[in-house]
């Protein structure tokens, strides 16, 4: 049946009337750029304790905008793409993966205010506990999600504020993100709601005394009278400050309460290699004798331990099954390999690159942690793994640590039997690939025990924990961990901010696991960190160009910022921490409880949004 002109003007007048987007969009892009400016390059930490007020404004309304999701997207990606902008610097074939991971980023943002209004306005839960329970229950799924990207957490600006993030230890950084959420909803309640109408927020017409559609939240926090006639707005600041105060407090007594014993001298070897060089044959010489000379240049500081960087050692380390008979190793030899049985059974078999490294323990009379790449023949083919040896001068190779955690599209492909097309996504050849490794590997000397961390694995809340908890309950030696060591390669990005930006990050590690960190990092920051999250000024920092010009003679420049693109080493006792951790033991309890409150809420939603949809199906076939 034609509708009528009633039919068209009731229809009319029943639809929603909308604020316009521009206020949306505004508020949007005031947070994305907070936002960014709270991490590095900037770094201006206090920006994260005020950066989602423009989003609890959004969350208040009783309607949304127009285009309001499409805003906090467009929002959101301009402060993710911002934030990754040094991915483009890895390699020309980076820019798409930087485009991709930047709008999936940015997708958090407007899942994360439907949610909060649907926690708000349709379960009538306070703003001030919906916005820091669903922001850490996103950041908890973000960590874990495609592959996990557990990178600019807000709990990562507080980095300098030592005493706060020591809750770590009990909540994981997840702790500090809640309390830098919460305040941002306790100041955005307190806004008065002729602001919202100012800015655009509110339908034409709308007034803060005379709209009779106030929103329900508003209601809720300012509204209602309780018998001690408090303001629940006074409550929840009250109940905010008191969190952060007692975090602080409970960070003050933490520190106090032990101190530091001195272990072992450890030398970090910071070398400045580009990139493309550390696959070129032609420059594995250059490589090798740079690291021998910082390497030698420690010596006469007396270093326990030595770490290389992340595949720094310029020639594979071959291993074969010893399962497998020569028969077998010559039937696994390339149709395409030119020189015969004999050279094919010794590139495997010679054991070149390991004794190389053992005369190289003996040399510098110290224990070495070298970053290599593993090559590993067995019957069902060679499989190559990023891996950390440990290398003891007495008895020589003593163990090997295969990076568990590998990066998409950096370290191997996903999907690329399936989609071929996905090998253009990286700078490598389409048979690229390293392996994952399985299992632990602890490398214990002189009392003291060592577990590796490769590259991004430091960054990874889940995996570190579970890597010094597997420690402690090592059936053979159930003893903690001592020191965690992160060998890296950031010279990918060429001095840019995602070097601060990892060396913040893996800052909280340390703190979670009351356990010191040391990064040995091409390109730099290398760096010590003690179990309370403090980047330590090392004893001694010696480069190469010190021996020519004295440039470089603190870990920090005339800026405050830290030394980088520079061949230098580092020694400095690491500070052990006797202390143990409950967020070792108890895990992510915290966050995952978030995480479950963020699912009801989510499941919640889309039963509303079904049921919407339903009664607009009905509603039609009504008027039909």
């Amino acid at each position: 049946m034609e509708p009528t002109i009633q039919d068209i003007i009731r229809r009319a007048r029943s639809q929603p009337v909308l604020a316009p987007a521009r206020g949306a969009l505004g508020l949007s892009v005031v947070t994305a750029v907070a936002m960014w400016a709270s991490f590095a390059p900037l770094d201006i930490g206090p920006l994260a304790w005020i950066c989602l007020v423009p989003l609890v404004c959004l969350i208040r309304i009783p309607k949304r905008t127009r285009w309001m999701y499409p805003m906090l997207t467009f929002g959101g990606f301009g402060f993710s793409l911002s934030a990754l902008q040094w991915m483009r610097l890895g390699d020309a074939s980076m820019y798409t993966a930087w485009f991709a991971l930047a709008v999936y980023v940015s997708l958090y943002f407007p899942m994360f205010v439907v949610l909060a209004r649907t926690a708000v306005q349709r379960y009538d839960v306070p703003i001030t506990l919906a916005v820091p329970v669903l922001w850490v229950g996103l950041e908890f799924c973000r960590s874990h999600l495609m592959t996990g990207f557990p990178w600019y957490y807000l709990a990562h600006t507080q980095y300098r504020w030592i005493e706060l993030i020591q809750i770590s230890d009990i909540t994981g950084a997840y702790g500090v993100s809640f309390l830098v959420a919460m305040s941002s909803a306790c100041i955005g309640v307190w806004i008065p709601t002729g602001w919202l109408v100012r800015m655009k927020l509110y339908p034409p017409g709308a007034t803060a005394q005379g709209n009779d559609k106030q929103p329900k939240i508003d209601r809720a926090v300012a509204g209602k009278a309780s018998a001690s006639k408090l303001d629940r707005r006074v409550i929840a600041s009250v109940i905010s400050a008191t969190l952060v105060c007692a975090a602080v407090v409970y960070g003050i007594v933490r520190r106090n309460s032990t101190e530091f014993q001195v272990g072992p001298r450890i030398a970090l070897i910071q070398a400045n290699f580009p990139p493309s060089v550390k696959h070129d044959p032609a420059s594995a010489f250059e490589i090798l004798h740079r690291h021998d000379r910082l390497s030698m240049l420690s010596m006469k500081y007396s270093p326990d331990v030595i770490i290389w960087p992340e595949t720094m050692f310029p020639w594979p380390m071959n291993e074969v099954d010893p399962n497998l008979t020569t028969a077998e190793l010559d039937a696994l030899m390339p149709a395409n390999y030119a020189s015969g049985k004999e050279s094919w059974r010794k590139f495997w078999t010679d054991g070149e690159p390991q004794k190389r490294m053992y005369d190289d323990a003996i040399k510098y009379n110290a224990a070495t942690i070298m970053g290599v790449l593993a090559q590993v023949i067995t019957t069902d083919g060679v499989k190559s793994y990023n891996s950390s040896v440990f290398v003891k001068p007495q008895t020589g190779i003593a163990g090997r640590y295969d990076k568990r955690h590998r990066v998409p599209f950096g370290e191997y492909v996903p999907l690329k039997d399936e989609m071929p097309f996905l090998a253009g996504f990286t700078p490598f050849s389409a048979d690229f690939g390293i392996a994952k490794g399985e299992g632990l590997s602890v490398f214990d000397y002189n009392g003291w025990r060592f577990a590796s961390i490769i590259c991004y694995e430091d960054t990874i809340p889940h995996l570190v924990r579970r890597i010094a908890l597997s420690c402690e309950r090592d059936e053979a030696k159930p003893k903690p961990v001592d020191v965690l060591v992160n060998q890296t390669n950031d010279a990918w990005f060429r001095g840019s901010a995602e070097l601060d930006q990892h060396l913040i990050t893996s800052v909280f590690r340390a703190v979670e696991c009351r356990t010191p960190l040391v990064r040995a990092v091409n390109g730099g920051i290398s760096s010590i960190v003690d179990g309370d999250g403090v980047i330590v000024e090392p004893e001694v920092m010696e480069s190469l160009e010190n021996r020519r010009e004295a440039k470089a003679t603190t870990f920090l420049d005339e800026h405050g910022g830290r030394r980088r693109e520079l061949d230098a080493v580092l020694v400095h006792p690491v500070p052990l921490d006797p202390r143990s951790s409950l967020y070792v033991h108890w895990g992510d309890w915290f966050a995952m409880t978030c995480c479950l409150l963020t699912l009801a809420i989510a499941a919640g939603f889309f039963v509303s949004l079904r049921g919407t949809n339903t009664h607009r199906l009905a509603s039609s076939v009504a008027d039909a």
